[in-house]
């Protein structure tokens, strides 16, 4: 069973950042929130792994 990563773990994480904001750039705060939406359910299927998906949600709650 595969668990949650926290520690740094993203190559070049500046210009993750950057391209996601710049995704943004645009939108309005509902399609901004949408968009957002979209690319958690897509980043949830690439994780594939539930216990993985309750643990960061989670953390993110904290």
């Amino acid at each position: 069973m595969a668990h949650l990563t926290l520690d740094p773990n993203l190559a070049a994480a500046d210009d993750a950042y950057a391209a996601l904001i710049d995704a943004h750039e645009g939108l309005t705060r509902e399609e901004s929130d949408a968009m957002n939406a979209r690319l958690i359910l897509i980043l949830m299927n690439q994780i594939g792994d539930v216990q993985v998906i309750r643990e960061a949600l989670e953390a993110a709650r904290r």
